[in-house]
């Protein structure tokens, strides 16, 4: 494995942003989230990767994506299309991208199913993107209407990508309680969960939800789950660490899931600074889905700075996403 070295970096929460795709969110009327899809090409994602010392990205989309062609067809086509490019570009150089694959809305089972097939057993993606809700409902992922899409997921042992929509890291934590609190996160225990920006709130909110329940009398038949299931399914999540790195917040999850869990991420793509942070007064604080160089940095260093020994820096920085996608491990091992 000569491509590995303490300064490795495999960044899984990196999106691409291609002129079609772009095009496709204009013509729907732009981003709800009042945020302007940045230029993005795989020229200016090399430079950001040089810049931030990143080895390999995994690419996937960021919200809106392919749901906001209000088409299930069209819907089905622009996900085939960002899936057909991000593993052309995999297949230029398999070890400085990897992909997860685009779906199609989940509330169209068969689209979705039939994409999931051809993503993984065609184009051999590392694993799959799902948002963190879908439709006019806000649909969260544990939502029943979803379960055939995780039975097959359960049965091929796939990676997920939870990525956040608006509100973005309070998403995370909502779809992620809900994963939990349906059922669906136990349910089908072969899912390897990402979910982004280290959860979101989750790492506080579990305390919320979880000291009501210690010690109480736990019946089954009620259709609840004992504050150990809750803690269980909590630690069972991988989470990256995209614009998410601050000393709080690493100290939140070392303390408290398995370091085994916790991959680097950074949420790079080109951007114009001054839009960005009219975007955050905008929205009161809120996360983005994209971020400028500089916002990177301040994370980076931050996690440069973390007081913790190299085995574990190297697992975050590195083994632990290793370990997950066995695609890219094979690479690794097979790079000269």
């Amino acid at each position: 494995m000569s491509l590995l070295s303490t300064r490795t970096k495999i960044d899984t929460h990196h999106h691409f942003d291609p002129e079609f795709y772009n095009k496709a969110v204009r013509n729907a009327g732009g981003d709800p989230s009042g945020f302007p899809t940045p230029e993005w090409s795989p020229e200016s994602d090399e430079a950001s990767m040089g810049a931030n010392g990143t080895r390999t990205a995994i690419l996937s989309v960021t919200a809106p994506g392919p749901v906001i062609v209000d088409n299930d067809q069209r819907a089905r086509e622009l996900a085939r299309e960002c899936n057909n490019y991000t593993a052309s570009l995999r297949d230029q150089n398999a070890t400085q991208w990897g992909f997860f694959a685009t779906m199609p809305s989940l509330l169209d089972t068969e689209g979705t199913l039939d994409e999931i097939s051809y993503a993984l057993d065609v184009l051999k993606a590392d694993g799959i993107t799902l948002f963190t809700r879908y439709g006019p409902k806000n649909q969260y992922l544990g939502h029943q209407a979803f379960n055939p899409i995780w039975q097959e997921l359960n049965s091929r042992h796939a990676v997920i990508f939870a990525q956040s929509t608006v509100d973005y890291p309070h998403e995370t934590t909502r779809t992620a309680v809900d994963l939990i609190s349906s059922g669906t996160k136990r349910n089908y225990p072969d899912c390897k969960v990402i979910l982004s920006h280290a959860g979101g709130t989750l790492p506080w909110s579990i305390s919320r939800v979880t000291p009501s329940l210690r010690g109480l009398p736990f019946d089954s038949n009620a259709g609840t789950k004992s504050y150990e299931e809750w803690i269980e399914d909590f630690r069972s999540f991988y989470y990256d660490l995209a614009l998410s790195s601050s000393p709080l917040i690493l100290t939140a999850l070392l303390e408290s899931v398995p370091h085994d869990h916790i991959l680097y991420g950074e949420n790079p793509i080109p951007g114009d600074k001054v839009l960005f942070e009219l975007y955050l007064l905008t929205f009161l604080g809120s996360d983005s889905p994209y971020a400028p160089a500089d916002k990177i940095a301040r994370f980076k260093e931050d996690l440069d700075n973390f007081s913790m020994d190299q085995d574990l820096r190297d697992k975050i920085y590195f083994k632990n996403t290793l370990a997950l996608l066995a695609r890219l491990a094979q690479e690794y091992s097979l790079a000269p």
